[in-house]
């Protein structure tokens, strides 16, 4: 019984491998590729899917994302030559599993070596200045080689991008000693633009403020003008209005002498010739007043000033 029992035991584990061989169950975004006794029979997609135990094989399975490979820093020599390192990153997709298997051995190592091969001979035709500011032009015209190239592959070549440009050191330098000139110039050229933008705006502020100070010193002395010519206006009507006589006119002009002849610094003064007719006239208002205060006195004194008024001799 216990041959029978392990041939049983045999059957079972053969019968439960064969299962296992015959199910295969391919994630999403995968393939894998069918060979029957070493030769291509189909490709299985994502799924359950069935094959024949111990006769399909799977060859390979193959991711069909997008991947991103970054490839290490290539020396590349420019038109004016110049080394220069750069990195680039490949986004590709595989399209066709069966190309990217039979087609070639490895395609990422193909990939890499062709994007090596492809950007010299780019940068082989463009100086250091044009390199650095043409990453787009590269990019491109990496991309359409490579596409061109490993379409055949099964293989899709999304993007290409150059993550550094690196010049040597000795460049490196002179670059930024010509970016710090470059800089340097540019700012002193603002700082002048500045400054004379900055004078040119005083300059006109000034002329306005004078133009404006001018103009209302003009209306502040027509105002003036205007307002002392009113009160001479008025003063002189309200003198006439009143009528004033010789002995007041005569008064004021008195009152006002004190008022011309103050300050310390008045060593000359000129007197009116009004002055003079007032006093004239101050006089013969103070002439008219004698007579009343003292005609007694004058007659009594007459006689006697007459009697002793003498004649002075001659001298022959």
């Amino acid at each position: 019984m216990e041959p029978v029992i392990i041939v049983l035991i045999i059957l079972v584990v053969l019968v439960f491998i064969a299962l296992i061989k015959t199910i295969q169950v391919i994630p999403q975004a995968s393939a894998a590729i069918v060979e029957r006794f070493g030769r291509y029979t189909r490709t299985l997609n994502a799924g359950l899917n069935i094959v024949v135990p111990f006769i399909d094989t799977i060859r390979n399975r193959i991711d069909l994302r997008e991947q991103v490979v970054p490839f290490p820093p290539q020396p590349v020599i420019t038109q004016d030559n110049l080394v220069v390192n750069i990195d680039t990153v490949i986004y590709y997709q595989v399209t066709d599993a069966r190309a990217a298997t039979y087609e070639v051995a490895s395609y990422i190592q193909a990939i890499e070596q062709l994007t090596v091969t492809t950007l010299r001979n780019i940068i082989g035709g463009m100086d250091l200045e044009r390199t650095l500011t043409s990453r787009e032009e590269i990019n491109a015209a990496l991309r359409g080689v490579l596409d061109e190239a490993t379409g055949k592959w099964g293989i899709r070549v999304n993007r290409v991008e150059l993550k550094a440009i690196e010049p040597p050191t000795s460049i490196q330098d002179s670059m930024e000693k010509q970016m710090r000139a470059d800089r340097d110039k540019r700012a002193a050229i603002l700082q002048a633009e500045g400054v004379r933008q900055s004078e040119i705006l005083r300059a006109e502020g000034e002329k306005q403020s004078q133009i404006l100070r001018a103009e209302g010193e003009a209306k502040a002395a027509a105002l003036r003008a205007e307002g002392e010519a009113q009160a001479v206006r008025t003063v002189f009507e309200a003198i006439h209005a009143g009528d004033p006589d010789q002995k007041l006119l005569s008064y004021q002009y008195l009152q006002m002498l004190p008022k011309i002849a103050e300050g310390d610094a008045n060593k000359l003064w000129i007197v009116p010739s009004e002055i003079g007719d007032a006093l004239k006239g101050l006089s013969g208002a103070m002439g008219n007043f004698a007579p009343q205060a003292g005609g007694s006195g004058s007659s009594g004194n007459g006689t006697g000033s007459g009697q002793e008024r003498r004649e002075k001799p001659s001298i022959d």
